[in-house]
């Protein structure tokens, strides 16, 4: 069964929530921030759940799981849902009160999206997207990216030269239900550049008006 990790400041404030994850076939912990590199070494988790109110925490938390490739939902309140697209690295968000039937099927997405890659590696110059591994280097050189962040370039790898519009890639990489809106798109196109493009490299075009296109490599 799929692993999910809830980080809470506050556990008892979220077991009812594991509980409920654990009646639709997931396995669920709770832990704690100060209990969180004990909880990775008894668990590797699938995907990470993370209710804290503290942005420095979550930033912290965040790019950690980044780091370890792990997925990452915060469970948050409505009115800071603009802050988590702007400034912290996270793939999905649920608001409270949960919705359990939601949450599952958020992280059914995420697990679905990160297991249905293959061994195949996508290749645009010195750019090279290992989709078995889900490993990006430029020249060589491995970049730290989120989950998300990591589906939008392959998305837009896999179809070199092709326009897409903000609206069709919130459809095509977050999903037709995805609460969120253009600054979404905007916000991980500008982390992608500054994390794969440099005064040599060139990857993703704007297309005035319109969106954004990976260019054909020359």
């Amino acid at each position: 069964m799929p692993r999910v990790l809830i980080i809470a400041e506050d556990p008892e404030a979220v077991r009812q929530v594991a509980t409920e994850l654990d009646h639709h076939d997931f396995t669920c912990s709770v832990s704690g921030i100060a209990e969180i590199d004990q909880q990775f070494i008894e668990q590797t988790p699938d995907v990470v759940l993370l209710e804290i109110d503290n942005h420095d925490s979550i930033g912290m938390i965040s790019r950690d799981m980044q780091q370890r490739s792990i997925p990452v939902i915060a469970l948050t309140h409505l009115e800071t849902v603009s802050s988590l697209d702007g400034q912290l690295e996270v793939d999905d968000f649920v608001t409270r009160p949960y919705n359990t039937r939601e949450l599952v099927v958020r992280i059914q997405r995420l697990l679905h999206s990160r297991n249905r890659d293959n061994a195949e590696l996508i290749r645009c110059g010195d750019l090279t997207i290992d989709t078995g591994r889900c490993e990006v280097t430029v020249a060589g050189s491995p970049k730290i990216m989120t989950f998300k962040e990591y589906e939008l370039l392959k998305f837009l790898a896999s179809n070199p030269g092709r326009v897409f519009t903000r609206d069709t890639l919130l459809n095509r990489v977050w999903g037709h239900d995805y609460f969120g809106g253009d600054r979404t798109i905007d916000v991980h196109v500008r982390r992608l550049r500054s994390k794969i493009e440099d005064s040599r490299h060139c990857f993703i075009e704007t297309v005035r008006n319109i969106g954004y296109r990976f260019q054909r490599t020359r």
